[in-house]
């Protein structure tokens, strides 16, 4: 297993499949079936250039795990003047996205990711932020071990309907 920065275009399919497997095992019986049943599974060249774009914009807090030389896990952390959530401040960074193939949970890939991540971070950012749904069992455990706790609620929209989120942060 290892963690590196993204590399562009080749990395892509991989995240988009993690991303895929492990929102339908994260998520499963929080989002609704018609959400989770039009992630792809094997992504199309549109899907690879949309995810592209954005990843490139934040190039420098995009990481992915390795396992076998395969993607098996991706985080992106964002801060300064590229684009993070409102409840994440000027001194602070936010985890957008943490995410392992389901079949490497429990492997200390996800915890590689982040150790990482905040490794990459400016020196003068304090905090680190970030949301998921509220019932994320998996990833309240994941968090809350990693020092993270509790800082407020709010909703997050996925496919024109609102969930339950939380916001967590861990002081760095």
């Amino acid at each position: 297993m290892r963690v590196r920065r993204f590399e562009g275009r080749a990395d892509v399919p991989g995240i988009i499949r993690v991303h895929t497997a492990s929102w339908r095992a994260a998520y499963d019986g929080l989002l609704p079936d018609e959400v989770l049943d039009g992630l792809a599974e094997e992504p199309t060249d549109e899907d690879v250039e949309r995810w592209l774009e954005g990843l490139e914009a934040n190039a420098d807090g995009v990481l992915v795990g390795l396992v076998d030389d395969a993607v098996r896990g991706f985080a992106d952390f964002r801060w300064g003047d590229v684009e993070t959530k409102a409840f994440v401040g000027e001194d602070e960074a936010g985890l957008r996205a943490i995410y392992v193939d389901p079949e490497h949970w429990g492997e200390g890939l996800g915890t590689a990711l982040l150790e990482r991540g905040i490794e990459v971070l400016p020196v003068d950012v304090e905090a680190l932020r970030l949301e998921m749904l509220a019932g994320n069992d998996v990833g309240h455990r994941f968090y809350e071990a990693r020092g993270f706790e509790l800082t407020g609620t709010t909703e997050f929209e996925i496919g024109g309907e609102a969930f339950d989120s939380v916001i967590y942060s861990r002081a760095l």
